[in-house]
């Protein structure tokens, strides 16, 4: 009797329960949502019915982060590489490609508000033909960019590395560096360039 009485009670605390009553409502329950996968037709629908800035999974424009990386780097090294020359009172130089573009760029939607930002490493090569000593001498190096990120164009900085300049007298050097800094300027207006082009992504 006992083992009939225990029985029992399990099966009344097991009606109780909400797993029990939510298994067996199977006549009068709602049926589970079924998910569909977005056609390409629905997404412009989505588009045009919501002002979010964010995906279309998005609406509500929470929190979301696009990596740019890829297009960043490639814009950096197009506008960079466009320089070209400049010319000097004894010589001139060109840059010949940037040899490092290491960073990240990302976009950025945050309660419906696009921000962006990036930062970045750079190393440009440039290669030039200064008098020296009555000679016209071919000089080859690299224009460093120390790290920098977005809103720091106006104070950006380059270090100025040499090939080879065992050949090189400590005052050729300065004069040569003083010219090479004059690619300063161009490169503040490409990077500008870049930023306005990055706040459009």
């Amino acid at each position: 009797m006992e083992e009939m009485a225990t029985a029992a009670a399990t099966e009344e605390t097991k009606k109780a329960s909400y797993r029990y009553w939510v298994r067996e409502a199977k006549e009068d329950a709602a049926p589970p949502p079924v998910p569909r996968k977005l056609s390409p037709d629905d997404i412009p629908k989505l588009q045009s019915n919501s002002s979010s800035l964010g995906s279309v999974w998005n609406q509500a424009g929470t929190w979301e982060e696009k990596n740019l990386n890829s297009w960043a780097s490639n814009r950096l090294k197009e506008l960079l590489g466009s320089l070209g020359a400049l010319e000097f009172s004894s010589g001139n130089a060109s840059i010949d490609g940037v040899s490092k573009c290491s960073g990240d760029a990302f976009l950025v939607t945050v309660r419906n508000k696009k921000k962006v930002n990036y930062t970045y490493e750079l190393s440009l090569k440039f290669k030039g033909e200064w008098k020296i000593k009555d000679e016209n001498k071919t000089v080859k190096g690299h224009l460093d960019i120390p790290e920098f990120s977005f809103g720091e164009v106006d104070d950006l900085e380059i270090e100025i590395r040499f090939s080879d300049d065992k050949s090189l007298e400590t005052e050729d050097k300065t004069r040569i560096c003083k010219d090479l800094r004059s690619f300063l300027s161009p490169i503040r207006e490409k990077l500008n360039a870049f930023e306005e082009e990055l706040k459009d992504r």
